[in-house]
């Protein structure tokens, strides 16, 4: 505990937080015996908080080292009530509830850059995954019986803030030969993690982020990827992630110094039009095409206009079999021209560095696995499971990981 103490008291984050916050009349306890209360909850596997104060009623000198305000009293062991100066279980959920994300943000970031001065590179090869979070709703529930369950426009009474999205879908074999697309629905959260390994010390969270379940894996990634460079104070050079994070601009994050995205290649339901080492696509017929000119498409992007050669800049007298070539116009192509588009298109994803990279994903599912385990994926029963309780506690749970990475590099021992 003094271990774990240590760390968070010796950075002065929480202090000012605290003077800059101080509300008039009597104070109450410090932020920071609530913050070093939490991480001891996550870290004894607590799912109540009913546990949790019975805990600190039976270590009154666990209390003492917190930092509480001790209500003192002579006629007892060590000379405080610690009935009287435990908060109630209401009070600590609700400090719970409202504990400021940017404060924890904050000490995550002076976590991550202690690390970096101990692990060389920390933060150059960065890794996003995102995971699912259950609201502790009924509609979640398969054995209620219900109407509508999965309707997005009935909000379930428990949570106001969840949404409902797509957890899983597969294509089903049909008798008759076809397909049918079956969609696992829930109603929830997203969870994003920015995160990077190394081979001594192991996974180090750089970020989070908490989105309704109904935004797509790749909406996490602008917000990761901006704390990401405030907490490292650099840019990553090299990331990774899942198919679901196959686009053009994620891409482009590291285009431009040299760094790859490894990321598997997502059709996104079209066709992949064969290219040429430099970018350049082929036609119906297999040729080369002849490029034009270029424009700003409406998806965001810088297009490059590419026509068929048997037409282009000047009629060959050869014939084509594409429906388009009797039309006199023929084979009609706009790539996306930008370095992050060009990158997507051209990786070589057979190749040792994209392997290499592209394993280091695995960082992100070990952290979301023991995040989600100690923060309750599945919504801390009897407690209604808002957006705000669920970041935070995941919060508190990423930090408590980070912390546990940096007094193992600190002190080689971790006991709370």
């Amino acid at each position: 505990m003094r271990s774990c103490k240590t760390i968070v008291a010796s950075s002065r984050l929480v202090e000012q937080w605290q003077q800059q916050h101080a509300a008039r009349g009597r104070p109450g306890h410090p932020v920071s015996a609530y913050l070093k209360v939490f991480l001891i909850r996550i870290r004894e596997g607590f799912l109540y908080t009913t546990q949790l104060r019975r805990f600190l009623l039976k270590h009154p000198l666990l209390v003492i080292d917190l930092g509480f305000h001790l209500v003192l009293d002579p006629s007892q062991p060590y000379g405080f009530d610690v009935e009287q100066t435990v908060p109630c279980d209401y009070w600590l959920r609700h400090q719970l509830r409202q504990f400021d994300q940017d404060l924890l943000q904050a000490l995550l970031h002076a976590t991550v850059t202690a690390l970096q001065d101990e692990i060389p590179g920390l933060g150059e090869v960065v890794a996003f995954d995102v995971k699912h979070i259950y609201a502790w709703v009924r509609e979640n529930n398969p054995r209620e019986s219900m109407r509508d369950r999965y309707c997005k426009d009935r909000q379930p009474k428990g949570d106001p803030d969840c949404r409902v999205g797509v957890k899983k879908s597969t294509n089903q074999q049909q008798p008759d030969g076809s397909k049918k697309e079956i969609k696992e629905y829930i109603w929830g959260y997203g969870s994003g993690v920015a995160a990077a390994t190394d081979p001594v010390y192991g996974d180090v969270v750089l970020a989070e982020n908490t989105l309704p379940f109904n935004e797509a894996d790749v909406t996490h990634y602008r917000p990761l990827y901006r704390r990401t460079v405030l907490a490292t104070n650099q840019f990553p050079i090299h990331v990774t992630a899942d198919a679901a994070f196959d686009y053009w601009y994620i891409y482009e994050t590291v285009a431009h110094r040299g760094g790859i995205a490894a990321i598997p290649l997502n059709s996104h339901g079209h066709e992949e039009v064969p290219r040429d080492p430099d970018g350049t696509p082929r036609g119906f017929a297999g040729l080369r095409m002849y490029p034009t000119y270029q424009f700003e498409h409406t998806n965001g992007f810088r297009a490059q206009r590419f026509r068929c050669p048997l037409l282009f800049p000047q009629p060959t007298g050869q014939t084509c079999d594409h429906t388009q070539f009797t039309k006199a116009k023929g084979c009609v192509k706009d790539p996306n021209w930008e370095k992050g588009g060009l990158m997507r298109a051209l990786l070589d994803r057979s190749g040792p560095l994209y392997h290499v990279i592209y394993t280091q994903r695995t960082a992100c599912e070990r952290i979301n696995s023991q995040a989600q385990a100690d923060a309750a994926s599945n919504g801390p029963k009897c407690v209604m499971a808002t957006r705000s309780r669920i970041s935070t506690r995941l919060s508190i749970s990423l930090l408590m990981y980070a912390l546990y990475k940096e007094l193992n590099r600190s002190i080689g021992d971790f006991y709370l």
